[in-house]
């Protein structure tokens, strides 16, 4: 089983728990800050990547740090039973999945924007409104900078490419010309 839909399965059980108790969003919180620390602390994460160590014995030192960090008995138990069956690897696939599974649960769907120069306040607002419209869900934009493009926006909903950049319209262009 690839470990992506191994990362989605556990995801998929803490967000079914977080629903019961009511408590997605700080398990959310909990969950990205313990990944960010495992991520920003080498010993942790030899740790948590290395197969010599028994999963028992990474269950016992993880219980450890989380009760330290006073992280809730939800994500300590939820932690448990990753490590003892091998998964603590998985960490970060398992942060990255739960935050979508909780963005889709939400309605909210990542709109990937790249542009030449920075959108201003009012582009923003009127692409979310347009997009929001279009995909009939909650808009959350992120910005790049592809210098690349002469003009124009490219934007990534989901796997759906809005090519409205200058070369993706001249490339239109060259095509109607060439059918005609």
């Amino acid at each position: 089983m690839s470990s992506r839909l191994t990362a989605r399965r556990y995801a998929k059980a803490l967000l079914q728990i977080g629903d019961k108790q009511g408590n997605v969003p700080q398990l959310k919180g909990e969950l990205e800050a313990v990944a960010a620390t495992v991520a920003g602390n080498a010993d942790l994460s030899r740790l948590v990547a290395s197969p010599l160590v028994m999963p028992t014995k990474k269950a016992e030192v993880f219980e450890a740090i989380l009760a330290t960090a006073k992280v809730s008995v939800t994500l300590r138990h939820f932690f448990k039973v990753v490590a003892e069956a091998g998964r603590l690897n998985l960490l970060p696939e398992l942060r990255r999945t739960f935050a979508d599974l909780v963005d889709e649960r939400d309605g909210i769907v990542e709109a990937k924007v790249a542009s030449a120069q920075p959108l201003t306040e009012d582009q923003s607002k009127a692409l979310v409104v347009s997009l929001a419209a279009r995909t009939g869900k909650t808009i959350r934009l992120t910005w790049s900078q592809d210098t690349a493009l002469l003009g124009g926006i490219k934007v990534q909903v989901g796997s759906t490419v809005l090519d409205a950049s200058l070369q993706g319209q001249l490339r239109q262009l060259k095509a109607q010309l060439l059918s005609a």
